[in-house]
């Protein structure tokens, strides 16, 4: 390679300040944004119209205001013209006094916003943050500003001042803005040390960094690839991405081919780092039969703990001969079964009558159909009875909306299982083995949602002579967390399950029911786009579907139907990458529904979130009492306070800027989000391109939960390719044999 080949052009320097962020991928940190230069550069380099610069490059997250000194290149994109390729982003303070307005009062310091702002910086001019720096006292001198406000700012400058090395630090190892504030959370002043002693505990402890964020601090560090700690952490990290599967337990042999693959190892120095976990009890391994074969099983231990427990409970509960509902043995059915009909008005089938008695006499039921069947005038029964004997009982499902339902389908009070269980972040669950429920029977409702964990800690909770009663449509897809325990159960036989099959809520012209249960027998629904409740628009191109389905959802169903945009309809997509995926969806479905300019807006974490949004909770946020897959709406964003409140079913629930990555737009949400809900319309994009999620319980989920209206968008090919495809993807669990002993 001669000299000039190898020569590298030197670096330029752009300054200015950040004018507006046009694209950011929270995965990547890529970046676009809009600048202002703060000197004249040359004119080809800036829009004529607007006088402003656009910046491309990987960068942390940054906020309109802030300002900056680049070091990069111009370039010349075919599409967009002329750019500044940005290599090196640092964050500088502004030095006008318009520009130092605008720092503070952009939402940078919690407490500040535009009117303080500008009081303070008229007061003291281009000395504000020197001023800031050296004497914060002194804002005690400015007109306007009470005592408690300049006490807020001074405490929120110096934790700025003390977070600015990390995040300099961290801003080269391409980790945002959000996520560089939780690292000083939690480890204060100590963040770089701690960082650079052991990164991967970063995966550990901070909730949004995983383990290739981590690697890639540690490589950078000159951390060596077959380091202990790395190929220890990158085990753990692909058993956990096998948990993250629905899995309880990675095969060992898959696991060793997983983690060198993603470490760029050889297999032997990572079955030496597994040895090396299990001697430390980072990790379970095991001997499970599967089939006539046995292999070995690796298992998270809290995945461990929960499988064993839940099947030595389950085994305890069914050989226990103590049951509070002894006297429904001798009970006179037929009367009871008078008095339903007689004052409730309720005619059960023999297979309803059979379904409550077997509830009444077996400690542990399950209680399974499609819709239409009939399991919640069986389930209602069953309380009715209870109710009738004098008995008592709890009624809880795994999340809130689905308790919801069920608190409004039953007539019963409805909680929760992290409620009913009085669980904290501080002290866990308040009913367990040692402070049992006093119940004589619980009821859970959408059993398909329950995941393994979950499952032990209800068990624990439950005294030995009550009754379990599960219902849940075992059809639908698995539950997100790992396990699969409504149908472990169900296959293990170890309880009495019964499945209804006749369909009774079924109209003459309602198609939703009846094309629900076609698709569950492999069967095509019937679609005639004549005056029904279930349509088909055909569409091939997945950009021309994804203009359909704004289109359908701010335009046509409203104008036919009389549904309303944003909140009556939902959109429900099989993916989340692609045009017709859920992301892409929700930032068309935002731009068509609450468009930028009509109300207050804030950029973080890759999202712009405007007061009217739509929004997911997407994990469980005890403190709050918001629970992975509630969806709420954007009341207000107070930039002053670095606030949004949101509203989840009439309640005001306020989260910090930081906290706002437990939040997703909700326009658009998944199949698996939408399980333990009811929409009145759902909009579903099926398009060949999603092949590898077009499968039968996804698409029978999907469309189960519309009361009044379902919208195919896509191609029948697509359809086909979903209802032929009944394999459910199988989890690996340990559950059903270890139930079947």
């Amino acid at each position: 390679m001669n000299g000039l080949s190898a020569f590298s052009a030197v670096p330029e320097i752009l300054e200015g300040t950040v004018e507006r962020i046009t694209y950011y991928s929270p995965d990547s940190n890529y970046c676009v944004m809009r600048l202002r230069p703060a000197k004249k550069i040359a004119a080809r380099n800036y829009d004529d119209e607007d006088g402003l610069v656009t910046v491309v490059g990987v960068m942390p997250e940054l906020q309109p205001g802030e300002a900056l000194k680049l070091s990069g290149q111009w370039t010349t994109h075919s599409d967009y013209g002329r750019q500044f390729k940005a290599e090196v982003v640092t964050p500088v303070a502004p030095t006008t006094v318009e520009g130092i307005k605008r720092y503070l009062g952009g939402g940078l310091i919690k407490g500040v916003g535009p009117r303080t702002a500008e009081r303070i910086v008229d007061f003291f001019g281009e000395n504000t943050l020197d001023i800031l720096d050296r004497d914060p006292d002194r804002l005690r001198d400015v007109p306007n500003v009470r005592n408690d406000a300049v006490d807020r700012i001074i405490k929120a400058w110096s934790e700025q001042r003390a977070i600015k090395d990390v995040m300099i630090f961290l801003q080269s190892h391409n980790i945002s803005t959000g996520l560089a504030v939780k690292i000083y959370k939690a480890y204060g002043n100590a963040s770089i040390s701690k960082v650079v002693a052991d990164p991967y505990q970063l995966a550990k402890d901070i909730m949004g960094i995983g383990f290739r964020t981590a690697d890639k601090i540690a490589r950078d560090l000159g951390l060596p690839a077959d380091a202990p700690s790395r190929l220890a952490a990158g085990v753990v990290y692909a058993l956990n991405q096998h948990v993250s599967n629905g899995h309880t337990y990675a095969p060992r042999g898959e696991l060793i081919t997983h983690a060198a693959e993603l470490l760029e190892a050889d297999i032997a120095p990572i079955e030496s780092a597994i040895e090396r976990l299990k001697q430390s009890g980072d990790v379970v391994i095991e001997q499970m039969p599967r089939g006539e074969d046995r292999l070995e099983a690796v298992y998270l231990p809290t995945m461990h703990h929960s499988e064993v427990g839940v099947a030595k409970r389950i085994r305890a509960m069914a050989n226990n001969a103590r049951s509070s509902l002894k006297s429904a043995r001798t009970l006179n059915w037929d009367q009871f079964f008078k008095v339903l009909q007689n004052e409730d008005h309720v005619t059960l089938t023999e297979q309803q009558q059979d379904a409550v008695k077997a509830v009444l006499t077996n400690k542990i039921s399950v209680l399974t159909g499609g819709p239409g069947t009939g399991k919640t005038t069986t389930l209602r029964a069953v309380i009715r009875l209870l109710e009738y004997l004098g008995k008592k009982c709890a009624l809880a499902s795994p999340t809130g909306r689905a308790a919801k339902r069920l608190g409004e389908a039953t007539g019963r009070p409805a909680q929760t299982i992290h409620r009913l269980l009085a669980y904290s972040p501080q002290d866990g669950f308040g009913f367990s083995e040692d402070s049992p429920l006093d119940v004589d029977m619980l009821i859970i409702d959408e059993t398909s949602m329950l995941d393994l964990v979950l499952f032990y800690n209800v068990l624990k909770a439950i005294k030995p002579e009550t009754h379990l009663l599960l219902v849940g449509d075992v059809d639908q897809l698995p539950s997100v967390g790992a396990g699969d325990v409504l149908r472990d159960v169900i296959n293990s036989e170890v309880a009495h399950v019964t499945r209804l099959n006749a369909i009774f809520r079924q109209s003459e012209t309602s198609l939703i029911v009846a094309n629900a249960h076609r698709i569950n027998m492999g069967k095509m629904p019937q679609i005639t786009n004549k005056d029904t409740d279930f349509y088909l628009f055909s569409e091939e191109d997945p950009d021309a579907a994804a203009e359909l389905v704004v289109d359908l959802v701010k335009n046509r169903i409203p104008q036919k139907f009389g549904f309303r945009s944003d909140g009556e309809i939902q959109v429900i997509s099989p993916m989340y990458r692609g045009s017709v995926g859920v992301r892409a969806l929700n930032e068309q479905l935002q731009a068509a529904l609450n468009p930028a300019g009509r109300a207050a807006e804030h950029r973080m974490f890759g999202l712009t979130y405007r007061v009217g949004d739509r929004v997911m909770q997407t994990r469980n946020n005890y403190d709050k009492e918001v629970y992975n897959g509630d969806i709420g709406r954007i009341h207000t964003i107070d930039p002053a306070e670095q606030t949004l409140q949101i509203v989840v079913d009439n309640r005001f629930i306020d989260y910090n800027w930081d906290e706002c990555d437990e939040l997703t737009h909700a326009f658009c949400i998944s199949t698996h989000k939408s399980q333990g809900a009811e929409y009145p319309v759902i909009v579903l994009p099926l398009m060949t391109q999603h092949y590898r999620m077009l499968q039968r319980n996804l698409v029978y989920t999907a469309i189960t939960r519309a009361k009044k209206l379902v919208v195919l968008v896509g191609t029948k090919r697509a359809l086909a390719m979903a209802v032929n495809n009944d394999k459910v993807a199988e989890r690996y669990s340990g559950l059903r044999p270890r139930l079947m002993g």
